[in-house]
């Protein structure tokens, strides 16, 4: 949302009692915020901390979600809660690094522990759970390419996993290239200048949905 100079002006002219209100109310409203502050001025723990606990979390999950799971298409309902807990740390620390090494690690923890539920399930169930797999994957790329270079050699074996765990599953690598995704950008570390671009127009043919 964007706020006009005046409106900023006559916010800074409050005074502070009137900000404090303000502050306060806003808070009640907005758990958001609430844990972003909490994080920001009381926490003892930074980002790199938070990030420790919750890959041990995010592991622990992502196994615990593949044996509960009954079909690939539950798995995929399940792993968004996993998701949406690394969304959540994300948004409270800002952790761009943290991002991508806790999907990475989910999604191979994941993928490592499909077989059984790649043969139970019916191939339009399956289909669905590989596209999501790969929109994931396109949408980690991107990010990496955002970071500095040096921190692609971090992320090199997860990478390379990653790749070779797509490879390995037929109907994950026939998505993979119906989507556009060339899997030695994950086995090679090679990952496109114009990965952004290249994601724009896969896009505007439909794919990656």
């Amino acid at each position: 949302m964007k706020f006009s100079p005046e409106f900023k002006e006559a916010v800074l002219h409050l005074s502070e009692k009137e900000k404090d209100k303000l502050l306060i109310r806003l808070l009640k409203k907005d758990q958001n915020l609430v844990n972003r502050l909490y994080f920001e001025l009381i926490d003892d723990k930074n980002a790199d901390d938070h990030r420790a606990i919750l890959e041990q979390r995010v592991e622990k999950r992502a196994k615990e979600i593949t044996r509960e799971a009954k079909s690939l298409n539950h798995l995929k309902m399940l792993i968004r809660y996993v998701s949406g807990e690394i969304s959540e740390h994300v948004r409270v620390t800002k952790d761009k690094f943290g991002e991508v090494s806790l999907n990475l690690l989910m999604l191979n923890t994941v993928l490592k522990n499909t077989t059984r539920l790649f043969r139970k399930s019916n191939e339009f169930q399956a289909r669905k759970f590989c596209v999501y797999v790969i929109v994931r994957t396109f949408r980690t790329l991107v990010l990496i390419q955002k970071m500095h270079e040096d921190l692609l050699l971090e992320f090199e074996e997860p990478l390379t996993e990653l790749g070779d765990l797509i490879a390995k599953e037929p109907l994950l690598m026939t998505t993979a290239i119906r989507h556009g995704l060339d899997i030695n950008w994950l086995t090679e570390n090679e990952i496109p200048e114009d990965i952004v671009e290249i994601q724009k127009q896969i896009k505007a043919q439909g794919l990656l949905k």
